[in-house]
C-alpha cells in the first residue's frame, strides 16, 4: 500500500534529526534548531488515546526542534479556553487543539488569529470560526459505516428477515465527530429500520435522544440499564450501536447485570486496551481502530510545514464545513477490528504487545 507523502516526509525528518545521519552517509553532529514553542491542547486524560496522542506529538515536535507546551483540559470547556489563551499570551508559534467543545472556541481563537498563530484542529473539528487553518482526522463518516456494517453482518442481514432488536447510542453532542459517526451508521441502518428487519424498541432513534454527554461511559450504563428495565424488559436484544469503547464497556456492564441475558453484538471505537481484552474474550464484538500514531504525524507535518512557509498536504477540501469555512483536512483510514483479526492488526502492527493483552 502506498504510504502518503505526508507520512514519508515526517518519518524522514525525524530520522535525520534523531540520528544525525543523512541518506545513509557518515554520522554527523546535528544540534536541533530552536524553532520556538508549539502549544498542544488535549481534552482529557480519562481516555488513554489522548495521553498517547499528546505524547506522540510532543516527541515529534521536539525532534524537529520545537519546544512544546502540552496541556489537558479534563473535559472542562472554560479550563481549555484558559489554557489556549495562556499559550497565545506566551506567543506560541502554533496551536494543535483537540477541543472539548468544538463550538466554544470562537473568541479565544480570534485572539490566535490576531496574533497570526496557525491553528490545527486535531481529530475534532473546531466550529464557527475562520481561525482554524487545517484539520487532521480520520474518515469519521466511514467509522460509523464500519460499525453499522458490522452489526448488519453479524445479524445475517440482508438475507435474514428478522426482525432483530437493536439500540442506538451516540457520542457527545458538543463534539462534531459524534454526529458524523452517527450519520455514517444510520446511512447503513436506516433501510433496515424502514423495512422492519431491524427495530428499536425504545423508539429512541434521533441523535439528540441517544447522544451521551462528554462520551461518559457511566451515563451510557445508566441509559442502557433504564432501557433494560423498560422497553427491553423480557425482550431479546441482538445488537447495540456504540460509537466508542468507553461507552461500550458501560453498556456491557449494564447488560451483564441483567441476570441471564446474553451479550448482544456491541460495537466500539479507539481499540482501547480494556475493550480489546473484551473482544478477545468474546464479550465486546468490535472496535474501530484508528492508528493515532499516524494522526500525530499528520498534525506535526501540518504545523511544521505551515511554520516553515510550505503548504501542508491535504486530501479533503469539501467535507468539513465548520459553519464559517470549509477547513482543509487530511483524512486517515479507520480499520474494523474484531476477534478474528485483533492480533494481526494490533499486536503485529505494534500498537500493543501480546503481554499487554494478556495482562
Amino acid at each position: 500500500m502506498r504510504v502518503p507523502r505526508v507520512l514519508r516526509w515526517i518519518a524522514a525528518c525525524v530520522v535525520v534529526l534523531a540520528t544525525g545521519t543523512a541518506c545513509g552517509g557518515p554520522e554527523i553532529s546535528v544540534a536541533a534548531p530552536d524553532r520556538g514553542t508549539v502549544g498542544i491542547v488535549m481534552p482529557t486524560t480519562k481516555s488513554a488515546r489522548w495521553i498517547s496522542d499528546g505524547k506522540s506529538m510532543e516527541q515529534q515536535f521536539q525532534l524537529l526542534g520545537y519546544k512544546t507546551d502540552l496541556k489537558y483540559a479534563e473535559d472542562d470547556v472554560k479550563g481549555q479556553i484558559s489554557q489556549i489563551q495562556a499559550m497565545i499570551d506566551a506567543k506560541v508559534r502554533a496551536l494543535v487543539i483537540a477541543s472539548v467543545d468544538g463550538g466554544a472556541l470562537k473568541d479565544v481563537l480570534a485572539s490566535a488569529g490576531a496574533a497570526q498563530i496557525p491553528v490545527i484542529a486535531y481529530d475534532r473539528l473546531i466550529r464557527d470560526t475562520p481561525n482554524v487553518d487545517y484539520y487532521a482526522t480520520f474518515d469519521n463518516f466511514k467509522v460509523g459505516v464500519l460499525q453499522a456494517r458490522y452489526i448488519v453482518k453479524r445479524l445475517g442481514l440482508p438475507r435474514s428477515k428478522g426482525p432483530f432488536t437493536i439500540e442506538l447510542f451516540a457520542g457527545s453532542p458538543d463534539d462534531n465527530n459524534a454526529g458524523v459517526f452517527f450519520n455514517g451508521s444510520m446511512s447503513v441502518l436506516r433501510p433496515y429500520l424502514s423495512s422492519g428487519q431491524i427495530r428499536v424498541l425504545s423508539d429512541e432513534t434521533d441523535f439528540k435522544q441517544v447522544a451521551t454527554m462528554r462520551w461518559d461511559g457511566a451515563l451510557a450504563k445508566q441509559r442502557m440499564a433504564r432501557l433494560l428495565r423498560g422497553p427491553l424488559n423480557g425482550k431479546a436484544l441482538d445488537g447495540v450501536l456504540s460509537p466508542y469503547d468507553g461507552l461500550s464497556r458501560g453498556i456491557l456492564e449494564a447488560v451483564q447485570a441483567d441476570s441471564g441475558r446474553q451479550p448482544p453484538v456491541i460495537t466500539g471505537q479507539d481499540a482501547e486496551l480494556d475493550s480489546v481484552k473484551l473482544i478477545a474474550s468474546g464479550e465486546q464484538a468490535e472496535t474501530v481502530y484508528k492508528d493515532t500514531r499516524e494522526l500525530a504525524k499528520v498534525a506535526v507535518q501540518m504545523a511544521s510545514s505551515r511554520l516553515s512557509g510550505g503548504t501542508p498536504e491535504v486530501n479533503d477540501t469539501k467535507q468539513y464545513d465548520n459553519g464559517v469555512k470549509v477547513v482543509p483536512a487530511f483524512l486517515l483510514q479507520p480499520v474494523d477490528v474484531d476477534r478474528t483479526n485483533y492480533r494481526r492488526v494490533l499486536v503485529d502492527g505494534g500498537y500493543y504487545t501480546a503481554d499487554q493483552l494478556a495482562g
